[in-house]
C-alpha cells in the first residue's frame, strides 16, 4: 500500500514539472538506495537519459516563468506531464507485482492530468490578473512544490498523499470561490 501511495506522489508531482521527478528519481536511483528501479523503468538511471532530462528541466523551468511563453508551455507539456505522471506510478508499481502495467499507466495518467490541468486553468488566472508580474513567484513555488513531492513521495509516501489532496482542495476551494464571485457579479 505504501508503495502506491508512493507512486501517486510521484506521479502527482509531473503535474507541476514533468522533468523534474523524473530527474530525482532518477538521480536517487543511480546514487542511493532509496530508489530501485527495475527494466525498463531503470533507463531514468542511464547517464544520457539524466542529461536529456537536465536540459529540458532547464528549459521548462526557463520558459514557465515568462508570462504568455508559460500558456504555451503549458499546452505543449498537456501531452508531456501525463506521460510521465504514467511512467513514475508504473515504475514506482513495479515493486507490486499484483498491480497491472496497464492499470498503473492509466493511475499515473489521470494523477498527473489532473493536477496539470488545475495548473493550466489557474495559470492564466494568475497571469491576467497580475499582469504576469506573479507568474515567476508561481512558476518558482510549483517547482518547489513539485520537488519536495517528489522527495516526501519517496521517503513518506503517506504525507505525500495527504499533501497532494491538500492542494486538490486548495484549488477547488479556489475554483469555487471564483465561481461563487463571477455569480453575485
Amino acid at each position: 500500500m505504501i508503495e502506491i501511495l508512493s507512486a501517486f506522489g510521484l506521479s502527482a508531482a509531473t503535474g507541476l514539472n514533468a522533468y523534474l521527478p523524473l530527474l530525482i528519481v532518477g538521480l536517487l536511483a543511480r546514487f542511493t538506495d532509496l530508489v530501485t528501479l527495475k527494466s525498463p523503468w531503470n533507463t531514468l538511471e542511464n547517464p544520457w537519459v539524466l542529461g536529456v532530462l537536465v536540459v529540458l528541466l532547464a528549459i521548462e523551468m526557463t520558459v514557465d516563468k515568462i508570462p504568455a511563453v508559460d500558456t504555451v508551455n503549458d499546452a505543449i507539456q498537456t501531452f508531456i506531464r501525463p506521460a510521465a505522471g504514467a511512467i513514475l506510478f508504473a515504475a514506482s508499481a513495479n515493486v507490486i507485482t499484483e498491480v497491472s502495467p496497464t492499470l498503473a499507466l492509466i493511475c499515473g495518467l489521470l494523477a498527473a492530468g489532473g493536477i496539470h490541468a488545475a495548473k493550466t486553468a489557474a495559470r492564466p488566472v494568475i497571469t491576467a490578473s497580475t499582469m504576469g508580474v506573479a507568474n515567476p513567484v508561481v512558476s518558482v513555488a510549483e517547482d518547489v512544490v513539485s520537488a519536495t513531492t517528489t522527495v516526501v513521495a519517496i521517503v513518506l509516501p503517506v504525507l505525500a498523499a495527504a499533501f497532494v489532496l491538500c492542494l486538490l482542495a486548495l484549488f477547488g476551494w479556489w475554483a469555487w470561490r471564483r465561481r461563487r464571485k463571477r455569480s453575485t457579479s
